[in-house]
């Protein structure tokens, strides 16, 4: 229960980026083909746009290992403090949202590149905080 309290700004991240991307991945799984519907057409007039199958394979791994650390670093620090797991979902989802942020540039979506920023925001000062 002590880690709880003295990791407590930590593991409200970790829970914040956990929903974040297993909800994400999950959405990607459950409904791939409008997924791959939409971001076919978003990308379209980008260079990615042969890509887009590959892409979102790589993307939807990513979010889904992303969550499945976050959830096991909030596990670890409950279980004695560690942060390991932490920093490396952390790392992980600052990973993700910048090739989120990329992919968004490229198809020139700059409002959608600015939300990214709402997410990526979280993850850093998770990786601040745990390497401090």
């Amino acid at each position: 229960m002590e880690s709880l309290f003295s990791h407590s700004a930590e593991i409200l991240l970790l829970l914040f980026l956990l929903i974040t991307f297993l909800q994400s991945a999950l959405d990607k799984i459950f409904d791939w083909k409008g997924n791959f519907g939409f971001l076919k057409d978003h990308f379209s007039k980008s260079p990615f746009r042969n890509m887009v199958p590959a892409l979102l394979g790589v993307i939807t791994i990513l979010e889904l290992v992303t969550g499945i650390v976050c959830f096991s670093g909030i596990l670890q620090i409950l279980n004695g403090g560690e942060t390991t797991l932490a920093y490396v979902g952390g790392i992980l989802a600052c990973t993700s949202l910048l090739f989120l942020l990329l992919g968004q540039r490229i198809a020139k979506d700059y409002e959608g590149a600015k939300t990214i920023v709402i997410y990526f925001i979280p993850a850093v000062l998770l990786v601040y905080l745990l390497q401090v």
